[in-house]
């Protein structure tokens, strides 16, 4: 008797090639119900309809189709088991040797705009995983694909075993198959929890991925790693194309992470940022994206050497030259001219992504022992209108535009951070140090001579007035940060007495 395969299928990338093998070569019978089955019918490969096989009518405008003794029946049966097969005799039930089954494409859906909960409830498979599961289970005896991808690899089993599927890969696609229900019941618990109800994360979080690619290593050489992408549809950094260089490192998507997060804070001004170990060495704003470039590289032009580049506008001619006098690892930017594209070709090595938009974080994860520890991203938007001006000397607008502009990229620094900025460009930055003073004393060390007339940030507030104090004797002339010390009289009255502006944004953003 001929073997009997289950095709079912929302996705029907090389479904027919694939079935028409499977007949012709290898001399499967296929079952297979709905849009599956109508498509091989159109296409001459002979299919036997579910509800044929059965006996049983699709009910409930499709929604039952594949839930049925004859079906799972023949799937969980265990050819090494007598009263099994005895069973299957006993109701006219064929063993299935292969189960071909992807699911509805649920998260394609719930991205679409304006999707309501009733359009996405629609999409969420019953019997695909139901299928899948069943198979799996059993892959003693039969095989699941639930990925289009695996159809060669099946099929060049067949060809090399003289018909026969060995039980490595049976068990290699029941690992990918409980792999892809895992994702999909993730995604939809994800959906139901977060986009569709008000109240907030549950009891359980479930964070799955598929492997998108394989990376050479992680953040140091004997350190294996790998990028997952979450779902079956590309988002975030997966969808960016990569026009040249070398494949992409581990350290440098989380770079390139942290220079997006910063240049993303600002869309009405040309920016530019550079970022070496997750921290911005030099972020600037101006008139033309060249010349942004160039403040943020002349910022710290050391650091620069072997840095991150994101910027918010698309590279033009005269910032590619910019970006080719230097070593850089990776240039990511919304979109590339095409005179722009051959300049920086002559840097073969470097790394260039076009990434049109930018993909908002909801939660960030951090592995511990034992367990991983969840938090709502901090997507929070400064507005300076909002802000408290506890100094006698009030700043102007322009004053206030550039406290804004310290604060949004002392938001993105390693706490204790403090940024020093002026003309719209970092001028020194403190990152990381185990104390605040630690943290002012190299951004003003850094500064210089640029700290005179300079504005500061301080991503939390100043338990004692000795940073306040060490920033009005480098020149500087305004600072910015949280408030709430049971100190913060002291500060603020060493801001009047040394004439400094200081202003409270009654929030924090420490980084760790």
């Amino acid at each position: 008797m001929a073997r009997l395969a289950l095709l079912s299928v929302s996705d029907k990338t090389r479904l027919i090639e694939f079935a028409r093998t499977l007949v012709e070569k290898f001399s499967f019978d296929i079952i297979s119900s709905g849009g599956t089955a109508k498509a091989l019918l159109a296409e001459g490969i002979p299919v036997t309809k579910v509800a044929d096989y059965t006996g049983s009518p699709e009910i409930l405008g499709g929604r039952v189709k594949t839930l049925h003794p004859r079906i799972h029946g023949g799937i969980l049966a265990r050819r090494d088991v007598p009263q099994d097969l005895t069973d299957l005799e006993n109701n006219q039930i064929r063993p299935i040797d292969l189960v071909v089954v992807n699911l509805y494409p649920f998260e394609e859906t719930i991205a679409l705009p304006d999707v309501t909960l009733a359009e996405a409830i629609e999409q969420i498979d019953i019997g695909g995983p139901t299928l899948i599961r069943a198979s799996a289970k059993n892959y003693a005896h039969v095989t699941i694909l639930s990925n289009p991808t695996s159809y060669d690899s099946y099929l060049e089993q067949l060809r090399q075993n003289q018909g026969e599927v060995t039980l490595e890969f049976r068990l290699q696609c029941a690992q990918q198959a409980f792999l892809h229900t895992a994702g999909y019941d993730s995604a939809i618990a994800q959906a139901l929890t977060g986009q569709f109800a008000s109240y907030p994360t549950k009891e359980s979080f479930t964070l799955t991925g598929q492997t998108l690619q394989p990376l050479r290593y992680g953040e140091n050489p004997h350190q294996s790693a790998a990028w997952y992408q979450r779902g079956d549809t590309p988002t975030g950094w997966a969808t960016a194309t990569i026009l040249q260089g070398k494949e992409l490192s581990y350290n440098n998507l989380v770079d390139l992470e942290a220079a997006q997060r910063i240049v993303s804070e600002f869309t009405d001004t040309p920016a530019a940022v550079i970022i070496k170990h997750t921290n911005p060495c030099g972020v600037a704003l101006a008139d033309s994206l060249e010349s942004a470039y160039n403040k943020a590289f002349n910022a710290d032009p050391i650091s620069a050497f072997g840095g991150i580049v994101a910027l918010n506008r698309p590279i033009d001619t005269a910032t590619a030259k910019a970006l080719t006098q230097t070593f850089l690892e990776c240039v990511v930017a919304p979109e590339i001219e095409a005179e722009a594209k051959e300049i920086i070709a002559a840097k073969s090595k470097l790394r260039v992504l076009i990434k049109p938009d930018r993909t908002s974080i909801e939660k960030t994860v951090k592995v511990i022992a034992g367990g991983f520890l969840v938090q709502d991203a901090d997507n929070y938007t400064a507005d300076s209108s909002k802000w408290q001006v506890v100094s006698d000397r009030t700043p102007n607008s322009t004053e206030l535009a550039e406290l804004l502009f310290a604060w949004n990229v002392c938001k993105h620094v390693k706490s204790n951070a403090i940024v020093v900025t002026g003309n719209q460009t970092t001028k020194g930055i403190g990152a990381g140090q185990m104390n605040r003073v630690g943290s002012v004393k190299i951004a003003l060390e850094q500064a210089g001579e640029s700290a005179k007339g300079g504005f500061l940030a301080s991503d939390g507030f100043f338990p004692f007035d000795d940073s306040v104090r060490a920033a009005a004797a480098a020149g500087i002339k305004a600072i910015a940060q949280p408030g709430g010390s049971m100190r913060d009289a002291d500060s603020i009255k060493a801001a009047n007495e040394l004439g400094l502006i200081m202003v409270f944004t009654g929030i924090r953003h420490f980084l760790h």
